[in-house]
């Protein structure tokens, strides 16, 4: 192939792709309300036998997936650990302290296509609850946007991670802050789809009429309450633990938090 030909060609796949993420795509959003692609990855990453046991014994989400999924849920947990900083304070950061946490965020935005968020670039570990500064009091976790930081006590992530019925999950919990955060600045197509669906979700808590109706059924934990950032991160703790009782008993709003984060309900055995 001659040096201009190869230009050519060069220059056509290069005008292709423009016209696909500029046209089509936006087109695709606004018909489907989902990226037009979520995962493509020409050089896939591995992990470790030893860190893919942790996911087996450890996340049933992970091998409730088909071969293909896992590899992509793989590459994506690889991309994390490598991505953002782990830092112990007064704990010795483990293998299984990165997996589960990696994974955790990886299953919240595995229907997202750009999920490497840099609103962050450190996860900090306590053993247990610790003191803030940031409002004098103890916390089990939190996002601090200043620091770029996502804290976690590890009794308490480890506590919302292994029991997976009472709709409490810290690390979903404070990666949902993260996300909501993200979405209202960003706009790739994942984020633009996220933002108008959560005004769809923010409507159960602002409408008295809907959120009455929540209340009466008593589904969400008060906590829910608090203010729209709470809400929805306790819709989405809920959404992940118990989905076929929430999809039973409020349908509607469940669909907006499928579509939200493009969720594959097939995931759900």
């Amino acid at each position: 192939m001659s040096l201009q030909l190869f230009i050519s060609v060069l220059f056509g796949t290069l005008f292709l792709l423009l016209l696909i993420f500029r046209v089509v795509e936006p087109a695709y959003v606004l018909l489907f309300n989902k990226p037009l692609y979520i995962h493509w990855y020409p050089f896939s990453k591995k992990l470790k036998l030893s860190q893919r046991q942790i996911l087996v014994n450890d996340f049933p989400f992970y091998n409730g997936l088909s071969p293909k999924r896992k590899m992509y849920f793989e590459h994506r947990v690889n991309e994390f650990i490598a991505t953002y900083q782990f830092v112990g304070k007064e704990i010795v950061i483990t293998e299984q302290m990165q997996m589960l946490i990696a994974g955790t965020y990886v299953m919240l935005t595995f229907g997202m296509r750009n999920y490497l968020i840099h609103l962050f670039n450190k996860i900090i570990i306590y053993p247990s609850s610790y003191y803030s500064t940031v409002n004098q009091t103890y916390h089990k976790g939190e996002f601090n946007p200043k620091m770029k930081a996502i804290v976690f006590s590890w009794e308490d992530f480890l506590l919302g991670h292994s029991t997976s019925n009472d709709n409490i999950n810290l690390g979903l919990h404070e990666f949902s802050h993260v996300l909501h955060f993200h979405c209202l600045k960003s706009n790739d197509p994942s984020a633009i789809i996220f933002f108008d669906e959560f005004k769809e979700v923010i409507k159960y808590y602002i409408d008295p009429n809907l959120n009455n109706v929540l209340k009466q059924k008593g589904y969400f934990r008060l906590y829910a309450y608090g203010n729209q950032f709470e809400f929805l991160s306790v819709i989405l703790e809920h959404f992940f633990e118990t989905p076929h009782v929430f999809k039973a008993t409020h349908p509607e709003l469940y669909a907006h938090i499928v579509a939200m984060i493009n969720f594959n309900e097939e995931y759900f055995k």
